[in-house]
């Protein structure tokens, strides 16, 4: 360490003061760095590995967009809100696609599965 001169300056003194603040805050941030990386870390193994594991490391979170667990339908009405035209509607009727269905059965036709079809109209 240097030896003090016997009157310091204004600078000096100045200077002494900040060096030490300095090094004290940045051990201080320093920690706190490592603190948040950590813990930041942790979060993502944890995602990763709930990844690679499969569905049932999520539990009962469902991501958006994701899709139910498929029911079977035993009932079936050819309104607006059809998507798709179900097998058994297709066996029963022979007719595969819902715009056909509609012009041969009606609108509001509905469709029960180990019902006969309805009359045509």
């Amino acid at each position: 360490m240097p030896r003090r001169a016997a009157r310091l300056s204004v600078e000096d003194v100045i200077l002494e003061a900040v060096e030490s603040v300095v090094s004290r805050t940045a051990v201080a941030i320093s920690r706190a760095i490592t603190e948040i990386l950590s813990s930041r870390l942790d979060e993502e193994l944890k995602r990763q590995v709930g990844k690679a594991i499969g569905k049932k490391a999520r539990g009962t979170v469902r991501l958006a967009g994701a899709s139910r667990p498929r029911a079977e339908i035993t009932r079936w009405t050819a309104d607006r809100r059809a998507r798709r035209v179900p097998t058994f509607v297709i066996e029963q009727t022979g007719l595969k696609t819902k715009k056909q269905v509609v012009a041969k059965f009606g609108d509001s036709a509905v469709f029960e599965k180990g019902k006969p079809a309805p009359k045509a109209k």
